[in-house]
């Protein structure tokens, strides 16, 4: 299951750099998914500040 941002992302970026598979982008004032490039390993929502990561 690919893991999703939600609303309370703050666009701090701390997931980015943590994506091992690059899917995690900036869009406007928030970072996105790929879900069909996440490979669901959790290492995004480890260090979200937020808590704005969850597994859809």
């Amino acid at each position: 299951m690919a893991y999703k941002i939600t609303d309370a992302c703050t666009d701090c970026g701390a997931c980015e750099p943590e994506c091992p598979v690059n899917a995690i982008s900036e869009v406007g004032d928030k970072r996105t998914i790929d879900a069909d490039a996440c490979i669901s390993c959790g290492a995004c929502a480890d260090v979200c500040p937020a808590e704005a990561i969850i597994e859809e």
